[in-house]
């Protein structure tokens, strides 16, 4: 059908759902239109910024009738601040959101008319949850401040003053490294231009063990006086590790090589009853309550009775696979990073589990060398990056066959096409699927999926 809406009008629209993504989807006389800023149950005035063949894309200008889930955020930043997307929507709302989207893309894409799918875990707090910020730096009438992009813009970044997604402590330690460097006179890198100094600033607590870790991403050079630095950081006795990191590239990284300049080179966290040793570059689930929740629940699809072989696949810095280690003959994991692989095989060692081996590789191209180490796998779980089982890791999956297979997915439109394939071409059959929430007033929701062959 013919679009009947044009780029830059203004229409007004009643927001049915939300897309995977977080957008409002409306219809325009049957035509459906993308609605950035739109709730559920919303009546808005939105202004046309893309007409496709099938769909156009708006922002909403204007409410004109709030639907019954919305609400009043407690930020003071949002929504100008990118960190949150939906602090205006009630968090049952979210939650009922979320749970359709993965029914959507199992029923859409993985073309299941019933999906196995169990109600959404609701994640314990729906503020200051994270573990890890990594926020950018910028220049302000007083110096640098650092903060988040704001919504939509890599170009600019808000100033500040109390994020709802760290924790008091992250708090404090941005706002003392900011009065840091205002006192150092030191000037905020401009993306544009390529001048100025200072990048990004991360911070990582550990939440169950109060262990924190501080990363400095700075141009190259060295401006400044890192003894004063440490001194600074020094004043928060849950600081263990102070790290600096030099990007010499126009790209907006901070998974770089770090130089320690006081403390440890890794802080400690404690998931399931065992310690974790966490690098700055090592991947780990940025909602530490959840990640416990979530583990569990990847355990309880393995179903191991103690004479399994279990393969950890994306295995990172080992969470899983050491959790299980207890439940299971053996465990292996692969992961890209070797990084992450250090630190698995370190915190093996810290738990004192000797029945579980890591190695660095990427996963499509190493699972043929694990299968002759190792024979076949009872059991393998995957937990993969957005993308999904990309590239040959899916058809080396789908050979190696395991009779149980676990998905961990951050990503429910790809764990959907990755299904598809894995029952079309590989005899697979989905048991069960159970959201969580990892991530409230975000789009993004983890979901783990048990397949049996």
């Amino acid at each position: 059908m013919a679009a009947p809406v044009s780029v830059d009008e203004e229409v007004d629209l009643r927001i049915d759902s939300l897309a995977y993504g977080g957008n409002g989807v409306a219809r325009a006389n049957g035509f459906v239109v993308f609605v950035r800023r739109g709730l559920p149950g919303d009546l808005v005035r939105a202004r046309v910024t893309k007409v496709k063949r099938n769909h156009a894309e708006a922002t909403t200008v204007d409410v004109l009738e709030p639907g019954p889930a919305r609400v009043d955020a407690p930020c003071a930043h949002y929504p100008a601040c990118g960190g949150c997307r939906f602090q205006d929507l009630a968090y049952a709302a979210q939650l009922d959101s979320k749970e359709a989207q993965v029914r959507d893309a199992l029923a859409r894409i993985a073309g299941i008319a019933e999906p196995p799918l169990e109600p959404i875990v609701p994640a314990e707090s729906p503020f200051f949850y994270r573990n890890k910020m990594e926020y950018s730096f910028t220049r302000s009438d007083e110096g640098p401040v650092s903060g988040l992009h704001r919504a939509g813009r890599w170009d600019e970044v808000l100033d500040i003053e109390k994020c709802w997604l760290t924790t008091e402590l992250g708090n404090e330690i941005r706002e003392t490294v900011d009065a840091w460097a205002r006192e150092e006179r030191l000037e905020a890198y401009d993306q544009a231009d390529g001048t100025g100094y200072l990048r990004h600033l991360v911070i990582r607590e550990g939440r169950n063990t109060g262990q924190a870790l501080v990363q400095l991403v700075t141009a190259p050079g060295e401006r400044f006086e890192r003894d004063h630095f440490v001194e600074t950081l020094q004043r928060f006795p849950q600081v263990r590790s102070i790290q600096w990191s030099v990007n010499e590239t126009p790209a907006e990284i901070t998974n770089l090589p770090t130089e320690l300049l006081w403390g440890d080179e890794a802080i400690e966290e404690e998931l399931c009853g065992l310690r974790f040793r966490v690098r700055p570059n090592a991947f780990l689930q940025t909602n530490t309550a959840m990640a416990e929740q979530l583990y569990q629940l990847a355990g309880e699809a393995a179903g191991l009775t103690g004479n399994e072989t279990l393969w950890d696949l994306y295995c990172g810095i080992g969470t899983i696979g050491l959790t299980l280690a207890n439940k299971a003959l053996t465990v292996w994991g692969v992961d890209v990073s070797e990084e992450s692989i250090a630190c698995a095989l370190e915190n093996g060692d810290l738990n004192g589990i000797t029945n579980a081996a890591f190695f660095a590789g990427n996963v499509g191209q190493v699972l043929e060398e694990l299968r002759e180490r190792t024979g076949d796998p009872d059991v393998a779980i995957v937990d993969p990056p957005r993308a999904g089982l990309a590239g040959k890791a899916l058809k080396r999956v789908g050979e190696v066959g395991a009779p149980r297979l676990v998905y961990v997915s951050c990503n429910p439109t790809t764990l959907a096409g990755d299904i598809k394939v894995l029952a079309s071409q590989w005899g697979y059959r989905l048991v069960s699927a159970r959201p969580v929430d990892m991530f409230p007033h975000t789009p993004h929701v983890e979901t783990v999926a048990l397949l049996t062959r």
